[in-house]
């Protein structure tokens, strides 16, 4: 059964729409703005009924703290309202209400409107859904096809994805970089994880597919496969501006190379100057490229891979980020086999 939260300093008005609910929808009751963010912390209603004359906090502060909210800007919030005047009812709109009632709430009225939200929104969230799969089926057919002409064997794509979600996961149970490893930025870096590599796209084959190691000269020639890739990427953000994935994926694309101690490339980074989201893709990428096999040499054990990266620790890498690796290791390796 559908959960529809009620938010009203008025406990007789309380009353009547928990009696008008019943047996359609599940009732949770607040009688104050207050209250009403305490039971979001927990739960999470298909719909708000939103009183807006209420002490303390009314009802238009209450929906700028649901707004603020990532876990409650998307609920569907419908105001309560006994007032008859346009500026009010405009005014409700505009805060991000889908709707609002006239007090005294008729039955018929009242269950009409949220059935027709919480189906609006459950549609659109399906919607938003299916595109999702839909552009992250291309990123990886995308990037499936520059991995193919690449040195990487098949998978590299989908196991450094992996290995950039583990770590984010680990570095959040750490507790560490909590203002830039909200759940929804990790969702946006595990994104952008598939197209580090996308440059590579504007690399020869020639260079890409050596079977031995690079020259002077063809090594600086493959290092722009960072530009190249951060300028692709960047192209496709100002084609889409609302896919905000891209801002990370550009970031990992044109500085997953970089080092810590600033010896890396394209730019010389150093330190927390290089963004986390490359950061944490060095580690992962450097370990697949370690125990994978690859035309110009034969993969390391899983133990090798390890030492080689700890041993990066404070130069090559982030220590906060090798200190997470070291705690998911076996996860690494159960994934690369």
């Amino acid at each position: 059964m559908k959960q529809v939260l009620v938010v009203d300093d008025n406990l007789t008005n309380l009353r009547q729409i928990n009696l008008q609910l019943a047996g359609e929808y599940r009732a949770v009751l607040a009688k104050s703005g207050t209250q009403a963010l305490q039971i979001c912390e927990s739960e999470r209603p298909d719909l708000i009924l939103l009183d807006i004359e209420m002490p303390e906090m009314d009802g238009f502060e209450t929906i700028a703290r649901f707004k603020d909210n990532a876990h409650t800007r998307h609920i569907p919030v419908i105001f309560l309202t006994a007032s008859h005047d346009t500026a009010t009812e405009v005014k409700a709109l505009q805060s991000g209400a889908v709707d609002f009632i006239r007090k005294p709430v008729e039955r018929c009225v009242l269950l009409h409107r949220i059935n027709l939200y919480i189906r609006f929104f459950e549609y659109q969230s399906h919607l938003e859904d299916t595109v999702k799969a839909l552009e992250d089926c291309i990123v990886a057919a995308f990037s499936s096809v520059v991995e193919g002409r690449g040195e990487n064997s098949e998978g590299h794509v989908a196991r450094t994805s992996q290995y950039v979600a583990i770590l984010c996961g680990e570095l959040q149970a750490m507790k560490l970089f909590p203002n830039e490893l909200s759940d929804s930025e990790v969702r946006l870096i595990v994104r952008a994880a598939p197209l580090h590599d996308v440059g590579k796209i504007g690399i020869s084959d020639v260079i890409l597919l050596k079977p031995g190691m690079l020259n002077d000269e063809e090594f600086n020639i493959m290092k722009r496969h960072t530009t190249i890739g951060a300028n692709i990427l960047k192209d496709m953000l100002e084609r889409a501006p609302t896919q905000h994935y891209l801002k990370y994926a550009i970031m990992t694309a044109e500085f997953h190379h970089e080092r810590y101690d600033g010896e890396g490339y394209p730019h010389g980074l150093k330190g927390d100057s290089i963004p986390l989201c490359a950061r944490i893709m060095a580690v992962a990428d450097v370990y697949d490229a370690l125990v994978d096999r690859r035309v110009y040499k034969k993969p390391l054990d899983h133990s090798v891979a390890c030492r080689i990266i700890h041993a990066g620790r404070g130069t090559q890498f982030d220590p906060r980020v090798v200190d997470a690796f070291q705690s998911v290791n076996h996860e690494f390796d159960a994934i690369s086999k």
